[in-house]
This record gives C-alpha cells, sequence and structure tokens, in this order.
C-alpha cells in the first residue's frame, strides 16, 4: 500500500480532481484515479469526494494505492448449461445474476470460474481473468454466449463480431406502447459524461445499431425482439431508454416502478456464428427464462 500527498497551488485550482491527479501521478491513469476516488481511497481536507470535485488552492490531498489483488482464478464446479461443444467452441446459456468473468474483488462465482472447472482448454487470449471469452452479456440478462477453446477460434469469433456477419437476437420486456411495429435505432454510445458507470447516446461515443420488432403488446409494456449490428456495452438497454422504452426490471437505465423481476427482462435468445474450423453456418435458439415467461404470463392476463 502506497500513501500519497499533495497540496494544491493556484495554478491548479479550479481542476478536476480526477483530471488532476491523474496529471500528478503518471503512472496512475484517470479511470484508475476515478476506481480509487470511487472507493473511498481519496480524501480532500479530511474529506470524501467525488470524481468531478473542483480543487481549491491550499487543498490537502491524501491518496492511498492499496496493493492489487493477485489475478488468480480457481476452477469451480457449477452446473452449466452447456447448448453445443466441440474441440474449438462452446456455447452456454447464462442464468440471469451471474457475472461472465472474474474482476478484483469478485474473483468467484463467475460463469469463467465454471468453465475452467468444466474444461481446460480455453483460449488464453484474453488473459487469465477472461480466458476463452470473445463477447459478454450483462449480469442480469440470461441468454447464449460463445466461448473459444483455442486461439484460433477466439480470433475467428472475434473477427466475426468485427465483421458484424454474427447473428445476435434478444427478447424484451420494456415499458410503453410503440407506434411503430419495427423500426432501427441508429444511434452513437459512448461513456455517460455525469456518470462513469452508466453509458449514454452521445456524439462522442462510438456507431451503435440496433433493430426492433413488435411481438407482443399490453396494457403498459410491449415484448420485442431485438437484434444487435453492432455490440457496445449496455447497447439494448441503452438504446430502449433512448427511444423512451426502457427494458422493465432495470435498474440502471429504468424506472424504479416496474415488473417484479430480479434484474432487466432482457433474453439472448438467438446466437450464430461461421464455425471458426469447419466454416458451417451454426444457428442456436434457447427461449426465455421462467422468470420472464411469469411475466408475459401475468402481462397477457392484466396481472401487472
Amino acid at each position: 500500500m502506497e500513501t500519497f500527498h499533495f497540496t494544491i497551488d493556484e495554478q491548479q485550482s479550479g481542476q478536476r480532481i480526477d483530471k488532476l491527479l491523474s496529471g500528478l501521478m503518471t503512472d496512475v491513469s484517470r479511470s484508475r484515479v476515478q476506481e480509487l476516488i470511487d472507493d473511498e481511497h481519496v480524501m480532500v481536507n479530511g474529506e470524501l469526494v467525488k470524481a468531478s470535485y473542483k480543487c481549491q488552492a491550499s487543498d490537502n490531498i491524501q491518496v492511498v494505492v492499496p496493493e492489487p489483488e493477485p489475478l488468480e482464478v480457481r476452477p469451480e464446479t457449477m452446473d452449466l448449461d452447456i447448448i453445443y461443444e466441440d474441440a474449438d467452441v462452446l456455447v452456454v446459456n447464462k442464468p440471469r445474476g451471474m457475472v461472465v468473468h472474474p474482476a478484483p474483488g469478485h474473483m468467484s462465482g463467475t460463469l469463467v470460474n465454471g468453465l475452467l472447472a468444466h474444461c481446460n482448454d480455453l483460449s488464453g487470449i484474453n488473459g487469465v481473468i477472461r480466458p476463452g471469452i470473445v463477447h459478454r452479456i450483462d449480469k442480469d440478462t440470461s441468454g447464449l454466449l460463445m466461448v473459444a477453446k483455442n486461439d484460433q477460434a477466439h480470433d475467428s469469433l472475434v473477427q466475426q463480431l468485427k465483421a458484424k456477419t454474427t447473428v445476435r437476437k434478444y427478447k424484451a420486456i420494456v415499458h410503453g406502447s410503440f407506434e411503430h411495429n419495427q423500426g432501427t435505432i441508429d444511434a452513437p454510445i459512448g461513456r455517460d459524461e455525469n456518470d462513469r458507470k452508466k453509458m449514454a447516446v452521445t456524439d462522442k461515443g462510438r456507431e451503435a445499431i440496433t433493430h426492433f420488432r413488435v411481438l407482443e403488446r399490453f396494457d403498459h409494456f410491449t415484448f420485442v425482439e431485438c437484434q444487435l449490428v453492432t455490440g457496445r456495452t449496455h447497447q439494448i438497454r441503452v438504446h430502449m431508454k433512448y427511444i423512451d422504452h426502457p427494458v422493465a426490471g432495470d435498474p440502471k437505465y429504468g424506472p424504479r416502478k416496474t415488473l417484479p423481476i430480479n434484474g432487466q427482462a432482457l433474453h439472448a435468445e438467438v446466437l450464430g456464428f461461421k464455425h471458426p474450423r469447419s466454416g458451417e453456418k451454426l444457428i442456436f435458439s434457447e427461449p426465455v427464462p421462467d422468470d420472464m415467461e411469469t411475466l408475459l404470463h401475468g402481462l397477457r392476463n392484466h396481472i401487472y
């Protein structure tokens, strides 16, 4: 553990503390500084502050940088729902509530822990934390995920994602009624400037395209299919909020008054890609899980 102390002068006054510290601590990135602030390792005049705090002359800043946790990921036996597996790829149906890969402070109970116990031949391109992981779905989103079992397969699947040739269709229950039966949302997504833990539609973002199709209409909700063209972080959740139809149960982008589900009512139902070795087109489909089916039953019977 290292502790740093800084006193702010007139020239530095008025700067955001995260930007200032990333300049003063040359081997620490701004995102790392923001993490230290969020984790309450930064104090100004003995008080905790936010990353947006504007420094004042004579401020005394203390920064405590904890020792990095050892990055050891241990296999954990789990009852994984493996849909398909061969020597190159694996397709798994991830349950809602499961994190895809470990992170410092959360090193167990993830899909990767389970995969390591299931097989020992995952690709190593993404290192010890994310072996085999080509793409992710959020913790509280359920559904299909493709996993690479060697580096050749990993490279192939990543190139297919970049070329936008994979098929990724989701089912979602969203708030409100749609005026149109189908449409396309073409709106760039990037980090929310007001809350770095969120994504948002922003001119500074990267290209993001989602096709949607109405499947069923209810009193105050709609059941939709969303097809990803691109794969930005939280893309469907952000795009649905952007068109005023946030996903039901979404704690980050949706309203508090919503349907009774533990996490967003979003399921990765269809996954298609070209096999990295044979070139065969593979497509997999898994119906929505029981919790979403229960919500649909309730909506059809006007319970919600």
